[in-house]
């Protein structure tokens, strides 16, 4: 893979998922493979590296400079999972160096000083190639000697042996102050025969990653053994490739944080775009919101470019649909006003249920101006009543009626496929409020309020004490209206401003009842519908069409990097173009 290769596919890939962050592994990836740069058959081989370090060991402990170190553990048939190149050599980690891998210190609380001079080097501290200097830990120099304790050496190898990630590796700076280790961040101090550099990401290459992780352990630490980490195997190639393996590192890192910026500055700014176009749309001009709102609909490809901002224009369309902003009004044919007074008398002739006091809507109630026709209503003036499901243990059973909680209540639709089951004599036992019929609308009132479905079928079933229904049994509204109505921002912020609780959050249904919201005529209520089905409509292709592209950009991303390891990859280029 080369620079140029890169910037050429960037466009076409750089939305794929992760796609920076998978581009800056591969690039570790090919380094240890050696295909990061071309040998040089001139090189020394590593072979001859390996010699001089094993060499430099003896002498040492013959020196007693350092002590003979214990044979290696069995390396768990943990091999390379490939080959390496003419004049490179695979070798356990402790051998890459005449000093042992080692610890760091076991430091407890009581042994650390506010006030001391050296530097308490942590987990916190070791990043992913980089030294993050987060700690503010310290030990006396005196503590430093009594627990005989390793200090650490600029360019020093530190190795986390716990997450995120496991076995995280980075150079130790001159950070100005003496420095030592905590226990779980061991120290490999490379000589000259091995780059520091160039052994830091070997470390947070995905192939050394995967070794140390098939060697972590601990349910709630995981984390990888001083001893195992000496045996991870480590692909080296010869000393003067290693220089240019991480130059070359350095060269497509520094194109990745380029790229990267250039992402996010194109983010930002369809960001603005998008906030800026919604944001005259959700508090129109009287003078420009035709303009303003033909220009977003039609922009919807442009604006939706991510699923979060689809969710943000589903959300806008709700908002302008409940307060009369999507559909021409008109004052023809029987106003909301009448209609409301048509239900209450309905209502009155039915006698279901006594209703409670309506107490009048006051000015400060409104969210907006309304068009001609439409009024405001509470939520108790169209109901026949607003209850809750039971609240008693049920028996259940595996076949028998559904009993659906606020679980089985999502994405406007009632789940009855996961629900739990009650036997058909205990169903027929319960009240009549537990057993809603069609054209009813369910909305969760405990845990994650607000979530709405309309009854659309016969099928019995039963719902808890997570659910309210209102039963509209002498309402003629249409139903999806309603629904829209309660799904819309404004609503669901007025839910959650009412909301009580604090283990499980729930509102009540006499909160519910009192709620108010803009009611249009009958007519227009169905053009609210038609219009917000058309918009939603486009939007779920828009999503579908976001899902095709970023499966083409995940595709072509993955042959691009596989271009690089295996021979037949300008194929799969092709195919994936």
């Amino acid at each position: 893979m080369n620079a140029e290769r890169l910037l050429a596919h960037y466009a076409r890939i750089a939305d794929a998922l992760e796609a920076i962050l998978r581009l800056r592994r591969f690039v570790l990836d090919l380094a240890v493979r050696g295909k990061l740069v071309p040998q040089d058959l001139n090189d020394e081989p590593a072979s001859e590296l390996l010699n001089r370090i094993a060499a430099e060991k003896a002498r040492m402990v013959k020196a007693g400079e350092i002590s003979k170190p214990k044979p290696l553990s069995p390396l768990e048939d943990r091999e390379l999972p490939f080959g390496v190149p003419v004049g490179w050599a695979v070798a356990p980690l402790d051998e890459l160096s005449p000093r042992s891998l080692s610890d760091g210190d076991w430091i407890e609380t009581k042994d650390q000083s506010v006030n001391g001079g050296v530097r308490l080097i942590q987990l916190a501290d070791v990043g992913v190639g980089e030294f993050l200097n987060k700690s503010a830990r310290f030990v006396t120099e005196e503590t430093e000697v009594r627990l005989n304790c390793t200090r650490l050496a600029v360019g020093d190898v530190l190795i986390a042996r716990l997450p995120n990630p496991i076995g995280r590796a980075c150079i130790f700076p001159d950070i100005g102050q003496p420095a030592i280790t905590a226990v779980d961040v061991a120290i490999l101090r490379p000589d000259s025969n091995v780059s520091g550099d160039f052994l830091v990401l070997a470390m947070n290459s995905p192939p050394i990653r995967e070794q140390i992780e098939a060697y972590g352990k601990g349910a709630t630490r995981f984390r990888v053994s001083t001893g195992h980490l000496k045996t991870v195997q480590i692909p080296l190639p010869p000393l003067a490739e290693q220089h240019r393996i991480v130059a070359k590192v350095d060269e497509l890192m520094a194109l990745c944080d380029r790229l990267e910026a250039a992402r996010a500055k194109r983010e930002a700014t369809r960001d603005r775009f998008t906030a800026a176009s919604l944001a005259r749309l959700n508090a129109p001009d009287p003078d420009t919101f035709r303009d303003d709102a033909r220009f977003a609909f039609n922009a919807l490809p442009a604006l939706a470019a991510r699923a979060d901002q689809i969710k943000q224009l589903r959300q806008t369309i709700l908002s302008l649909a409940v307060v009369g902003k999507l559909t021409a009004s008109t004052t023809t044919g029987a106003s909301a006003s009448t209609e409301l007074d048509a239900v209450k008398a309905k209502k009155e002739q039915l006698n279901l249920k006594k209703p409670r006091a309506i107490v009048p809507i006051s000015l400060d109630e409104h969210w907006c101006e309304l068009p001609n026709g439409w009024v405001w209503a509470r939520w108790d003036q169209i109901t026949d009543w607003i209850t809750y499901g039971f609240t008693r243990p049920m028996p259940h059973t595996k076949d028998g009626v559904p009993i659906i909680t606020g679980k089985n209540v999502n994405q406007g639709k009632i789940i009855f496929e996961t629900a739990d089951r009650t036997p058909t004599s205990s169903y027929q036992e319960l009240n009549e409020k537990d057993r809603p019929k069609r054209g009813d609308i369910l909305i969760t009132k405990d845990g994650s309020i607000g979530r709405t479905a309309i009854v659309d079928s016969d099928e019995p079933f039963c719902i808890n004490q997570s659910v309210a229904v209102l039963w509209l049994r002498s309402c003629h509204f249409d139903r999806r209206f309603l629904q829209l109505t309660l799904d819309c921002p404004q609503t669901q912020q007025s839910l959650l401003a009412k909301t009580e609780g604090v283990a499980i959050k729930h509102i009540s249904i006499i909160d519910l009842g009192k709620m108010v919201f803009p009611v249009p005529p009958i007519a227009e209520q169905r053009r609210v519908v038609a219009r917000v089905d058309e918009l939603m409509t486009l939007c779920g292709r828009l999503e579908a069409s976001l899902t095709t592209a970023d499966e083409t950009r995940r595709r072509l991303l993955e042959a691009l990097l596989a271009q690089a390891l295996a021979p037949g990859g300008e194929r799969e280029l092709e195919a994936a173009e």
